[in-house]
């Protein structure tokens, strides 16, 4: 990175769901139509991959691998090498609990996703679900886990309802779905792609796949989060977020782990989370919690022990959280999240957090354009840090500012701000917003006039 960062020795931020008692103190383009339609060169998924548990010599359950598609021949081995290596982090994934298994008669199905960041930083989104196999008698469940590079997590909810059912027919009924998946276009945000199906008894199915409009919040389901946090803990863990501290989700289920990490990092729009990301720490991987680098890591209650043995922990009550952020904006935001509905859809409650949390950004940052200076034409821009930060009115808001622009997330923010030409054009939400806040801010100082 340009700048060398340091981290304070701040102890990590440890969340506990549900919260201990004694805790609680504290297709080709043949058209422009459709160019607008589909992102071209992208894949639904690189991997379907069936993870079975099959009993050792030893006697124990391990994950295996016992179904894959597509198959991928004529690799080099360096290829090969590196798909191994992914297939075996998907059977760490999948189940990570360890070989704790026993055959079950009934098993409560759950989907939830995980995370495979490569060595140049890029990353993988796995989606996962977990059930009982069908049949008969005591059984150990297996899992279906996805692998691509979109992030959409009810879409490949809906895609594993449809394979979920193939399965209980044949595991030969899956390729055909899975085949016409992958020959299918991804659809652009707001658009829908249709799959033709044949299922024996019912004919030729037509399944609808529709991407959400804001396709920076379609990997998200905020619901999950303020089931398990009270607005004023959601605040603390996005002021812990913001400053690029350690944090730990605790849960039991795997799906609430997964879901809440998603849901954070989408609170940080749009900004980027650039460091460890774990939803699920498979057991083996516990000792990540001793770490000194920033990290978000989605841990298993059975593990709590584990976690508060190795690392010294704060609760989210107890540590300097709430100090971090400007007073006035915190207010702002909790004012703003009082505004959703008990019942609201998943649609409707991601419009009312996006516009509590996003607004931060645009009054902290929202006039960094102003302070990128050129020396030519086709020249890469300078940011102007200190002039930036000291243009702020507000005392706390600059005190705010000038932590965050020591930030990894910041920096790379700017970084890819100074490589754009003045010309490029900036599109997005948070453009968008920042418009309309400045534009807000020129109304009202022209009516004091």
């Amino acid at each position: 990175w340009s700048n060398q960062l340091s981290y304070p020795d701040h102890k990590p931020l440890v969340l506990l769901y549900p919260p201990l008692q004694e805790s609680l103190e504290p297709a080709p383009v043949d058209t422009p139509a459709k160019e607008q339609r589909y992102m071209s060169g992208q894949y639904f998924f690189e991997y379907l991959v069936v993870v079975s548990l099959k009993k050792s010599k030893e006697g124990a359950y391990e994950p295996q691998i016992t179904y894959q598609f597509p198959k991928r021949d004529g690799m080099v081995r360096f290829q090969r090498e590196e798909e191994e290596k992914t297939l075996k982090a998907i059977t760490l994934f999948c189940f990570p609990e360890g070989i704790n298994w026993a055959p079950l008669t009934e098993y409560h199905s759950e989907t939830f996703s995980f995370v495979l960041t490569e060595i140049d930083g890029s990353r993988r989104n796995g989606y996962c679900r977990r059930l009982l196999p069908h049949g008969n008698g005591a059984r150990p469940p297996e899992a279906y886990c996805i692998i691509s590079r979109l992030a959409c997590f009810g879409l490949f909810s809906k895609i594993f309802d449809e394979v979920e059912k193939r399965r209980q027919i044949s595991m030969a009924m899956i390729y055909p779905f899975m085949q016409s998946l992958r020959e299918a276009a991804f659809p652009a945000p707001g658009n829908t792609v249709k799959i033709k199906s044949f299922i024996p008894d019912k004919g030729t199915e037509i399944i609808s796949l529709t991407r959400p409009l804001d396709s920076w919040l379609e990997h998200v389901d905020f619901r999950t989060l303020f089931r398990c946090l009270t607005d004023e803990e959601v605040l603390l863990v996005f002021a812990a977020a913001v400053m690029e501290r350690r944090i730990v989700f605790i849960a039991e289920e795997l799906s609430t782990l997964s879901q809440v990490i998603h849901a954070v990092v989408a609170l940080l729009y749009p900004f980027t989370w650039q460091h460890t990301f774990i939803s699920i720490v498979p057991e083996i991987l516990i000792d990540v919690v001793m770490a000194p680098t920033p990290y978000l890591l989605g841990v298993q209650k059975r593990l709590l022990e584990q976690v508060t043995d190795q690392s010294d922990v704060s609760h989210p009550h107890l540590g300097d959280e709430k100090s971090i952020l400007p007073p006035k904006l915190q207010d702002e935001i909790l004012q703003a999240l009082r505004n959703r509905k008990e019942e609201a859809t998943v649609e409707e409650l991601n419009t009312v957090v996006s516009e509590a949390f996003l607004p931060f950004f645009v009054k902290t940052v929202g006039h960094f354009a102003s302070y990128v200076t050129r020396k030519g034409r086709g020249q890469p821009g300078v940011f102007q840090s200190r002039a930036f930060y000291k243009a702020i009115e507000s005392k706390t808001t600059r005190h705010f500012v000038k932590k965050f622009l020591q930030t990894q997330m910041f920096d790379l923010f700017i970084q890819e701000l100074e490589q754009q030409q003045p010309a490029s054009p900036q599109q997005g939400i948070f453009h968008k917003k920042i418009v309309e806040y400045q534009e807000k801010k020129k109304r009202e100082k022209a009516k004091k006039k």
